[in-house]
């Protein structure tokens, strides 16, 4: 009976200590944790105060000029104006103590596990890739993360032909370093 008792004081004892599955991988939460940290070093650099109110302003703030899957962790957080759900609360409370950012994540996992599955797309080196052998889905997304589009564009030619005209805008080393190829 006594080795049953202390069994199960054990078994308690562990389910108390925090799993290693808990904590996040190398990889984990990619999104979050690079928007946050973001979110974090501009608050201090503008000396902002450190308060609920005051972080949940700024969250919001920056989640308006969110692109992309940044946008979509703001979705869901909460960050946007049509989103479903509202957790600012915790992100600006944790935030406010100066808490580390990817045990935020962390706990943001537990509540949410899309928001740990965001993960930014490659970046393609504008420089080496050779475009003509990109599918015409990837020259798109080039074009959109410029904040451009290729109006009259049919076919996959005319998306490489905007790209290389607007590249020297965009993306001027590649544009230099291609030239010199």
């Amino acid at each position: 009976m006594l080795c049953l008792t202390s069994l199960s004081v054990a078994l308690a004892a562990l389910a108390l200590v925090p799993s290693i599955s808990d904590a996040l991988k190398d990889g984990d939460c990619e999104v979050c944790v690079s928007f946050l940290g973001r979110l974090y070093q501009s608050l201090q650099d503008n000396d902002v105060k450190f308060t609920s109110t005051d972080i949940e302003k700024a969250l919001v703030e920056t989640c308006k000029d969110a692109k992309g899957k940044e946008n979509r962790f703001c979705y869901y957080i909460g960050g946007t104006n049509d989103a479903a759900t509202k957790i600012l609360n915790e992100i600006s409370k944790p935030l406010s103590y100066h808490t580390p950012v990817d045990k935020i994540c962390e706990k943001l996992k537990k509540k949410d596990s899309q928001i740990c599955e965001l993960k930014y797309d490659k970046q393609l080196d504008l420089s080496t890739v050779d475009l003509k052998k990109l599918k015409v889905k990837d020259l798109k997304k080039i074009l959109e993360e410029w904040g451009e589009s290729c109006k009259g564009c049919a076919e996959k030619s005319d998306f490489i032909r905007k790209i290389n005209e607007l590249m020297p805008k965009y993306a001027p080393n590649a544009a230099k370093a291609r030239r010199e190829l």
